[in-house]
């Protein structure tokens, strides 16, 4: 798929990877669609007029169904087509096994799966009349090994790779492909903030010795978005944590 002048909807893109992911489809040309639960602010909008692509903002939760399909439209219906949608929106509430609460579990499948599932349903009909589309969504390493204290984050990620696979199917046959980013350990705002014997702990199992970084992981997300023989996989960003 040429970029240049398709529409890129991103959902938890106002910061972090997902803002990331924006800035580098914007700089090859890709109109952005922009998406926070609260509005996206004026700074981060400006961040974009060097481009020269159109740029949207909607806000609203993912996980809640009406709310993903109101986005949908609206961003349809400004932009014409939704080409690319990037299921990035997501949530941690780490708790060891036994103090996890059905609350605390709900929640995170909520957003980062059920988010998932709303918008790729909201997507897929214009994309199904177009035949044409691609849709990437987040997972991560976690989703592949599991993780101490992350039973439901875990949970959320596993389960959004064997959605991916099975939608993957459903619409190969349509032009439209969906495809998995898993990343490992990515500089970012959370990890600045871990002591430093995590860091190093993290670090000793990498191969690489190093923590990615988020334009890494938009590196990856074009090349799915752009590679047209490509679906139902799911790339690790990981500097080899997860090798076998």
């Amino acid at each position: 798929m040429e970029l240049k002048n398709k529409n890129v909807l991103i959902t938890g893109s106002s910061r972090g990877i997902g803002l990331a992911i924006a800035h580098k489809f914007a700089s090859l040309g890709a109109n952005i669609i922009l998406n926070g639960r609260g509005q996206v602010s004026e700074e981060v909008l400006d961040e974009f007029a060097k481009y020269l692509v159109k740029v949207l903002a909607v806000s609203g939760d993912v996980s809640d169904s009406a709310d993903a399909k109101r986005m949908v439209e609206e961003a349809t219906t400004a932009m014409g087509s939704i080409d690319v949608l990037v299921n990035n929106a997501g949530i941690t509430k780490d708790k060891l096994m036994l103090k996890l609460t059905e609350e605390d579990f709900e929640q995170v499948l909520k957003v980062n799966l059920t988010g998932a599932f709303n918008m790729t349903q909201a997507v897929l009909k214009p994309m199904t009349k177009a035949r044409q589309g691609a849709i990437i969504n987040m997972s991560s390493v976690v989703g592949l090994t599991g993780n101490i204290g992350q039973a439901n984050y875990a949970a959320s990620k596993a389960g959004l790779i064997g959605f991916s696979k099975s939608v993957a199917r459903e619409v190969a046959a349509r032009n439209i492909r969906v495809n998995v980013i898993a990343p490992g350990f990515i500089e970012s705002d959370m990890t600045d903030g871990l002591p430093d014997k995590i860091k190093e702990a993290s670090l000793a199992q990498i191969p690489m010795k190093r923590f990615g970084n988020t334009e890494e992981v938009a590196e990856v997300a074009v090349f799915l978005a752009s590679q047209e023989y490509v679906t139902g996989q799911v790339i690790a960003i990981d500097g080899g944590l997860t090798m076998q």
